[in-house]
């Protein structure tokens, strides 16, 4: 049976050449890059490699790329570490925000006030309500809005939040998780304070992201332990995550525009295909105008098959996500599609590509899809 992997949004493919940077790795640089004789400094070389190379592709200093377990690491690290060492009292945050993002400031001390920003139907904030808050400095604020949604692909406006921030004042997190490797981002150009990655969303191994911390803000370290990472991040360093990282970065932003355009077209295929063979298909977020183009969040019409619909999918060998991946297993409501105030009766489906899909792959989908759905919601029988 054929095998079609459309859930690049949950986790991609690593790709043969960052597991040919990390295999040396593994066979050869086995010393603690703590130690300070020649397999130690081997390794240590490695890691500085690498972190000069996360800072070149998104326009730091070196000194403040930390290397991490992913994304919810950095992600806490930077909301907690704000209000712990910088102050903060408030938190301005969206709905729609990944897990890591939403559990991490309810479970803030209760004397830090928490503002979650409304949406509106394609998940966009609203930034005159954005201004206003900020206008009130009466408490040490960080504003936590995260580049790219990871189930509807709306884009939040980093440039446009980072001015604000800017203007008044504010600390600003991003979790940039779904954009880096994606589009080209520099922290030089547009001030953040905070920004976090994960190689295994760009090709590279899972277990291994990073911080961006500003040096403007200085924070102390949310592990403790030994004086890894230059006493920021404490435990020995995931060295072949670390390599691996780095390499998938390169590749990604190396063919930046040559990915873009393939994943583009895919995608544009697929929604014309959607729409050329189904009734009533409609498509969540703002999959039209400022998107994230490895998503497309699918809304299909109430039918006798929808609570059925991944697993269905799964069984043709095909793998999509009913929202976000980080509850795969376990068909449940989605907090963002409830942010959108989406119809509770039709059925969401999250397709992600990569540049490794085809569109004898999407073909295949369509078909597939042709004999899921029952008749009434294809095209040709309804004619």
């Amino acid at each position: 049976m054929r095998k079609v992997y459309l859930d690049n949004a949950a986790t991609t493919p690593i790709s043969e050449e960052v597991l040919e940077a990390m295999i040396p790795i593994f066979k050869e640089y086995y010393g603690n890059p703590s130690s300070i004789h020649g397999e130690g400094r081997k390794v240590r070389n490695a890691i500085e490699h690498a972190r000069k190379t996360v800072a070149n592709y998104i326009g730091s200093s070196i000194g403040e790329i930390f290397f991490t377990s992913g994304g919810t690491e950095s992600n806490n690290m930077a909301i907690k570490c704000a209000v712990r060492d910088l102050g903060v009292r408030r938190v301005i945050t969206s709905k729609i925000e990944h897990h890591c993002i939403l559990h991490t400031v309810e479970h803030l001390d209760p004397s830090v006030e928490v503002i979650q920003l409304d949406v509106d139907e394609k998940g966009r904030i609203s930034f005159k309500e954005l201004e206003k808050l900020l206008q009130d400095n009466t408490k040490k604020t960080l504003v936590s809005l995260m580049y790219a949604n990871n189930e509807i692909g709306t884009l939040l406006g980093f440039e446009k939040i980072s001015a604000l921030c800017e203007e008044y004042g504010t600390y600003f997190h991003s979790d940039t998780v779904q954009a880096i490797g994606h589009f080209p981002i520099d922290v030089s150009k547009h001030k953040v304070h905070f920004l976090s990655g994960s190689a295994h969303k760009f090709h590279g191994p899972k277990g291994a992201g990073f911080i961006y911390i500003n040096g403007d803000a200085k924070i102390k370290p949310m592990i403790d332990g030994g004086a890894q990472e230059r006493n920021m991040r404490a435990g020995t360093e995931n060295v072949y995550g670390i390599v691996g990282l780095a390499k998938a970065l390169t590749l990604a932003i190396q063919n930046m525009e040559k990915r873009r355009q393939h994943i583009e077209s895919l995608r544009s295929y697929f929604i014309e295909q959607l729409e050329e063979n189904f009734v009533g298909i409609e498509f969540n977020g703002d999959y039209d105008g400022d998107y994230l183009y490895t998503v497309l969040s699918v809304s299909f019409p109430p039918n006798a098959k929808s609570d059925m619909m991944i697993m269905m999918l799964d069984i043709n060998g095909i793998a999509a996500s009913g929202g976000s991946a980080c509850s795969s297993g376990a068909e449940q409501g989605s907090h963002v599609l409830a942010a959108l105030n989406a119809p509770e009766d039709r059925k969401t489906v999250r397709f992600s590509f990569s540049h490794y899909n085809t569109k004898e792959e999407i073909d295949y989908v369509i078909n597939r899809l042709g004999t899921i759905l029952p008749a009434e919601i294809k095209k040709e029988l309804v004619a």
